[in-house]
């Protein structure tokens, strides 16, 4: 049981640590667009396009395995909310 609360709040903190990387990298791509030299332009557009990329990729992952996960322990009736009578 410990084991199933640390695994939520590792991938809750992975997906976080994913929207930081995000938010960063979207802000860099606006901010580069106020620099006036074009190979700083070039250098900060493309390496903030990396950034988004990955930390967005990163993300989808996260949260399609804690809803997979999600599924699998509602599918296999581990969920200690849910009733242990089937609707008829």
């Amino acid at each position: 049981m410990i084991t199933k609360i640390l695994w939520w709040i590792y991938q809750i903190i992975l997906a976080m640590a994913a929207c930081f990387f995000l938010v960063f990298g979207i802000q860099m791509l606006i901010a580069s667009y106020s620099l006036n030299d074009p190979f700083t332009f070039i250098m900060t557009f493309f390496s903030s396009s990396l950034v988004i990329l990955i930390s967005g990729t990163l993300l989808f992952t996260f949260i399609y395995k804690m809803i997979s996960r999600r599924k699998k322990d509602l599918d296999q009736g581990q969920d200690p909310g849910a009733s242990s009578q089937k609707p008829e």
